[in-house]
């Protein structure tokens, strides 16, 4: 942690999609760009398909829900570590919502996160209430204008 409580985080954005044009017409220029951070592999990056993006590459919507799915993962991980919970399994199929509005813009309405969640030792304790903390630590929910809901599985208990 830094001195001031701060933690910093550092990106590149560069665009790759100039087929020659430029910007010159907005079906005349693609959508690909390339994410790097120090000491991590690129994430290659589109627009969604709807908006003239590549199928085959993250949008920033896909990994706007992604950091939300992981954060919550990594903070119910650490709660349930604090409640004596074993986890030995974690899946999420996490969805979210998009409303484009009339002038273009668009914005996120919601997030549901749908973990499923193997317990050793600790339960079936009420998961409930340790995604619910978990939700109230994770930075990533915190941040975002729109609700984050949670609509776990049910607890398999390993074996």
């Amino acid at each position: 942690m830094s001195v001031d409580g701060l933690h910093r985080y550092a990106v590149q954005v560069e665009w790759t999609g100039d087929r020659g044009t430029g910007t010159a017409s907005y079906r005349g220029y693609g959508r690909d760009h390339v994410v790097r951070a120090e000491g991590v592999g690129e994430l290659l990056g589109s627009a969604d398909p709807t908006f003239r993006g590549d199928h085959d590459r993250w949008n920033p919507e896909q990994l706007l829900l992604a950091a939300l799915s992981q954060c919550h993962l990594l903070s119910f991980l650490h709660v349930c570590v604090r409640h004596d919970v074993v986890v030995t399994g974690y899946r999420d199929e996490a969805t979210a919502t998009m409303r484009l509005n009339p002038d273009g813009s668009g914005e996120f309405v919601e997030a549901v996160l749908h973990p499923q969640v193997t317990v050793a030792r600790g339960g079936p304790t009420d998961l409930d209430e340790l995604h619910a903390e978990a939700n109230r630590l994770c930075f990533i929910a915190r941040s975002v204008a729109f609700p984050v809901h949670h609509e776990p599985e049910p607890v398999v208990v390993a074996g």
